[in-house]
């Protein structure tokens, strides 16, 4: 019993920070964009406990699976003052790309800290540092030239039970700093409903000077969450199996 709770304050520990380093990056630029954040939330479903503090509602919610930032102006275009929809596209582009980036930043600062402490030299952790992210990428690359196939990936499932298995701070860290980065290159995929997908519609806006009509983005993001939800199932399966084997 004991066992179990301590694996699970470790998933729940290690999915919040990353999550709130994500939601943060997303926030802490908006903010400096002086584009109006309405709430910055942590987990799913009902609040167990909320704030508003200024224009922005802190909440910590009951699922800890995710997390949003809800901007002015985002879902539906507003003329309000600081909306999302009136910033420059280079700014939307900036505040969309800021979770992603924020989570491959802090996984690669952790790698270093820890290659840094196990080599003892700022340069081969450094290096280290560089390989790591290598193979990270040419892992996405395998991914999309057929080398690994959907049934290679691991969901949400497979990674609770790599991290519940964990032994000492250094190989938590350690598998902190590959979800950190692998989170940050996924979001980044174009893909639609995930952060990449939302900066090539962007990008489409910036080519063709007038926003993709409502109708489409709609219809990309079902297309997208579609998609997602249907490759979660399928790797979620995969992770139960390997799991009982």
């Amino acid at each position: 019993m004991i066992s179990f709770f301590l694996s699970a304050i470790k998933i729940i520990f290690l999915l919040g920070v990353l999550i709130f380093i994500h939601e943060g990056g997303h926030f802490l630029v908006a903010k400096l964009c002086k584009v109006k954040v309405n709430q910055f939330a942590i987990g799913f479903g009902p609040e167990i406990i909320s704030k508003k503090k200024g224009e922005t509602k802190y909440a910590l919610r009951a699922f800890p699976l995710g997390g949003f930032v809800s901007m002015e102006g985002e879902e539906e275009a507003s003329e309000e003052e600081g909306a999302f929809n009136k910033a420059s596209i280079l700014k939307r582009i900036l505040i969309v790309a800021a979770g992603a980036t924020v989570n491959i930043l802090f996984g690669l600062l952790i790698y270093f800290i820890l290659a840094a402490i196990i080599s003892g030299n700022i340069e081969s952790a450094g290096k280290a540092t560089i390989g790591f992210t290598g193979a990270l990428v040419d892992s996405v690359k395998m991914l999309f030239t057929g080398q690994v196939g959907a049934d290679d990936l691991t969901g949400p499932v497979g990674i609770s039970s790599l991290v519940s298995k964990t032994s000492g701070i250094k190989e938590y860290l350690y598998i902190m700093s590959i979800i950190s980065v692998s989170l940050g290159i996924t979001n980044l995929l174009p893909i639609p409903a995930l952060d990449g997908g939302k900066i090539v519609l962007l990008l489409i806006e910036a080519i063709i000077r007038k926003p993709i009509s409502d109708k489409i983005q709609i219809q990309l993001q079902l297309l997208g969450f579609s998609l997602i939800i249907g490759l979660s199932i399928f790797v979620t399966y995969n992770d139960i199996i390997r799991i009982f084997k």
